[in-house]
């Protein structure tokens, strides 16, 4: 079924809910079938149960089923039955339409200018306030059924017969600012998304994905790109003089310099790149060609807002966090200093391999070479310094 994610629901859709639930599906696997997520299909059965009574209830109890998913009647075998006392509730397909409809023509009906009651509140709010007092003491104080972010909105519009002047806070504080964050453009994102890295995936199994990210120190101050090789968990950090694509771009290719002097190729230990929708990822081509303009390796995006989608580059940045804490600034790091932090982190002895290192599993699986191509350096286990103190010893 096409995903109609962010789509309101038609009475098709409530029409299905209604069929599947009275065959028993569970919310998950009516959820594909209508192309929803199973907490909206959930949400909608729980927001619009329907008592149903006939001469079989004989008890105000209700059932425990309904105290689980699918919390409704329709698809249990005692429905019809004498043998079940309790109270039921079913979920009507044609009846929840209803009820969202004038929900929604109630919510898109505006704002009341006509009626009486809100002329009332309009002048008790408006008194009170040019007598000195807040809106919250005037709503109190009035025992108003009107809140507070409603009375402001009300304010701001010209609804009232006072105006923002008016209000003894207000004015004192100034606007506050807002800054969009860069992302990727979707025009970039083309044959790039989080389902075409799935499908990719599935039909090329035995290559290794690589995850990208970027941890931020103070805002506006330098970020550190973090790649993160997912089976070995081993990862490496590139210094960024700020979040742009074109640093992040030209870092990048410079690394790619690096490994090709070496007679690596970056995209044999990087085929798939997995990273998020920042900006400064947006040059998906410095990603994924060479020097020369041939591609290497294929980049893909994660759903907006989705870290779940990346989740080992997540995890493992919190061995980066115990020595360099969130708040931290990176305007005084080097590459260097880099480098030996991302060391100590890959020194660590990971469960996940029976005590053995990111640093032993990666040169294992490639070499120690490529390890210190990238920056990387093995430390004796008796050395490594998993926290801020190790920040005191690097000059």
């Amino acid at each position: 079924m096409k995903n109609k994610k962010n789509k309101h629901m038609t009475l098709q859709d409530r029409i299905e809910i209604q069929e599947c639930l009275s065959k028993g599906m569970t919310f998950k696997s009516i959820a594909k079938r209508i192309g929803k997520s199973a907490t909206t299909v959930s949400r909608e059965v729980k927001g619009h149960l329907q008592a149903h009574t006939n001469s079989f209830v004989k008890t105000d109890e209700t059932c425990p089923k309904l105290l689980k998913a699918p919390f409704v009647c329709n698809g249990c075998e005692k429905r019809s039955r004498s043998s079940c006392q309790f109270k039921r509730q079913v979920y009507i397909a044609k009846k929840a339409h209803s009820d969202y409809e004038e929900l929604l023509s109630e919510a898109r009906s505006g704002i009341p200018l006509n009626k009486e009651s809100f002329y009332e509140t309009e002048k008790i709010i408006s008194t009170a306030v040019k007598n000195g007092q807040h809106v919250y003491h005037a709503i109190k104080a009035n025992n108003l059924s009107v809140s507070m972010p409603t009375v402001y909105r009300h304010i701001k519009m010209g609804y009232y017969s006072i105006s923002s002047i008016d209000l003894p806070r207000a004015v004192k504080f100034k606007p506050r600012r807002s800054k969009k964050s860069d992302y990727v453009p979707k025009c970039a994102k083309q044959g790039r998304t989080y389902n075409d890295y799935l499908n990719y995936v599935e039909e090329n199994p035995s290559l290794p994905v690589v995850q990208l990210d970027t941890v931020i120190g103070k805002i506006g101050g330098k970020v550190i790109m973090t790649i993160h090789f997912t089976d070995s968990d081993f990862m490496i950090g590139i210094l960024l003089e700020n979040k742009t694509a074109a640093e992040a771009a030209e870092k990048i290719m410079l690394l790619k310099t690096r490994l090709k002097s070496f007679n690596f190729n970056f995209g044999d230990i990087a085929p798939i790149l997995l990273t998020d929708n920042g900006g400064e990822f947006s040059n998906a081509t410095a990603f994924e060609n060479d020097e020369s303009g041939n591609l290497e390796t294929h980049l893909f995006y994660c759903e907006p807002n989705s870290p779940y989608e990346k989740p080992d580059i997540e995890k493992n940045h919190t061995l980066f966090r115990d020595i360099v804490p969130k708040g931290s600034s990176f305007d005084d790091f080097s590459q260097e200093k880099v480098d030996l932090i991302f060391s100590h982190v890959n020194a660590v002895k990971r469960k996940q391999f029976n005590g053995k290192s990111a640093y032993d599993v990666f040169t294992f699986y490639y070499s120690e070479i490529l390890a210190n191509v990238l920056g990387i350096s093995f430390i004796p286990p008796e050395n490594v310094i998993q926290s801020p103190r190790l920040l005191k010893t690097i000059k």
